[in-house]
């Protein structure tokens, strides 16, 4: 029953990535970033490594995400095209 778990939140990272260096919007980009790390902590944890999914959503998920939309909000946010 757990394999489910793991294929369906590995087809959520997929789709969290592929999202994120698709999209036009740069504070669209870091939320699914911040969607992205946190899935990879899921998917740590139900791994069995808890101290590496910790690291994940303290750093990766937590401080990344709010340093790039602190970023994103004193740059502008249009685009030319």
């Amino acid at each position: 029953m757990i394999w489910y778990i793991e294929v369906v939140i590995t087809i959520m990272v997929v789709i969290c990535g592929i999202a994120a260096i698709t999209v036009k919007d740069l504070l669209g980009a870091a939320i699914l970033f911040g969607a992205y790390s946190f899935m990879m902590c899921l998917l740590w944890t139900i791994m069995g490594a808890v101290d590496v999914a910790f690291t994940e959503a303290s750093v990766g998920a937590g401080v990344s995400t709010v340093l790039f939309v602190a970023a994103v909000f004193r740059t502008s946010r249009r685009t030319k095209d």
